[in-house]
Parts: C-alpha cells; structure tokens; sequence
C-alpha cells in the first residue's frame, strides 16, 4: 500500500512538472528571451542583413535601369558625326551604362584598344560600387550560424550548473530550461545565417545581370565606332 501511494505521489509531480513545461513561453518574444544575452549579437545581425538587403536592392535596381533605346539614340548621333550630343547624352544618363559609354566617347579618335581599356576600368569601378557592402552579408552568413552555436554551449552549461546545484538531482524544469536555451539560440542563428546567404547569393544573380547589360552596352559602342559615319 504504501509503495503504491509512492509511485502515485511520484507520477503527480511528473505530470505537473510535464504540465508546466507544456505550458512554455506565452509568446515568441518570451521565448527568444530565453535564449538570453546571446540573442541581442544575432538580433543586431538580423537587422544589419536586413539593412544592406534592401538599400543594396534598391541600388542595383536603379543601375539597372537602362531606356531600351538608349544605345539606339547613341548610335545615330555617333554614326551622324554628332559626338557632342552623343557625349551630352550619355553624360545626362545616370547609370553604370551611361557612364562607361561617356568614358568611351571620350577617347574618341584614339585606338580602339584604349577606349576599351578605359571603359573597362570605369566598369570595374562601377562593379565595385554595386558589391558595396556584399562582403557583411557573406559575414553575417557565416558568423550568425556560430554566435547560435555559443549559445548551444551556454545553454549547456547552464544545465550541467542547475543539475550541480541541485545535488545532482535531474530535475525537468531545469533539463527544459536549458533545451529551450539550446534551441532557441541554434535555431535563431541557422535561420538568420540562411537569410543572409540567400539574400547575399541573389544580389549577386542581380549584379551579375547588371555586368552583363554593361559589357553589351560596351560592345555595341565599339561596334558603332567602327561603323562609317553618314
């Protein structure tokens, strides 16, 4: 009888240590405070990833914006004699475009290997300007899954203390706290390392779009210069 009444008084605190483990955080926002003072480096780079995204976004879209008739226009005033308009033109256009074809006409009259020398170079400034910045993201990437990995061991360590100090007894509570540590910090910092990387991979797809219109634009130019004039 009484071994019977012990294992009863045995499964009631199991049940209602079980049920208040059940119970977990109220909200995502108490449970990402579990995770503790290791989620205020992985929220920073939450929102710097999330920063450079967009304003990269927004900057590789505006370079490549290019008017569809734009090497048309470039054409008829070099093929016309008309180089001033051409230059004038090209000058006005304010993107990575415009600008290599505007070093371009300014070497007019000099062999074509130098005007293709210099348009080159002002492309591979123009490339260095759109990557601005790529180089966190690919970081963040890399950086975040770890700082998720440190909070895997802090939330270890705290474990092993609770069940040191609790006299080696095993209790849920404690075994629970540090589970939802482990996990919350792993997860947190695999989640925002896969945004970085995609956000970081597709802006590369862009800019290679980018570098692409640049060295057809580049090869048209060249081949108006070679074109008579009318």
């Amino acid at each position: 009888m009484i071994d019977l009444l012990q294992i009863v008084d045995s499964t009631q605190k199991m049940v209602s240590d079980i049920t208040g483990i059940q119970k977990g955080p109220s909200n995502i926002l108490e449970l990402l405070v579990r995770g503790g003072w290791i989620m205020i480096p992985l929220a920073l780079m939450l929102l710097i990833a999330i920063y450079v995204f967009f304003e990269r976004l927004i900057a590789i879209k505006h370079a490549s914006n290019i008017d569809p008739n734009f090497m048309n226009i470039i054409r008829d005033h070099i093929v016309s004699g008309n180089v001033t308009a051409a230059r004038s033109f090209a000058k006005n256009t304010n993107n990575p475009v415009g600008r290599i074809i505007d070093k371009g006409i300014q070497r007019v009259g000099k062999p074509i290997d130098v005007i293709e020398t210099s348009m080159e170079n002002v492309a591979l400034l123009e490339m260095y300007k759109l990557e601005k910045n790529l180089a966190i993201l690919s970081v963040i990437s890399k950086a975040a899954p770890i700082f998720g990995f440190v909070g895997t061991l802090i939330g270890l360590m705290q474990l092993f203390s609770g069940i040191q100090h609790g006299g080696g007894e095993v209790k849920i509570d404690v075994i629970a706290q540090g589970i939802y540590t482990k996990l919350i910090t792993s997860i947190t910092g695999l989640v925002i390392g896969l945004f970085a990387y995609f956000a970081w991979s597709f802006l590369n797809t862009q800019i290679e779009k980018s570098s692409n219109k640049m060295e057809a634009a580049a090869f048209d130019f060249l081949d108006v210069l070679q074109e008579p004039t009318r």
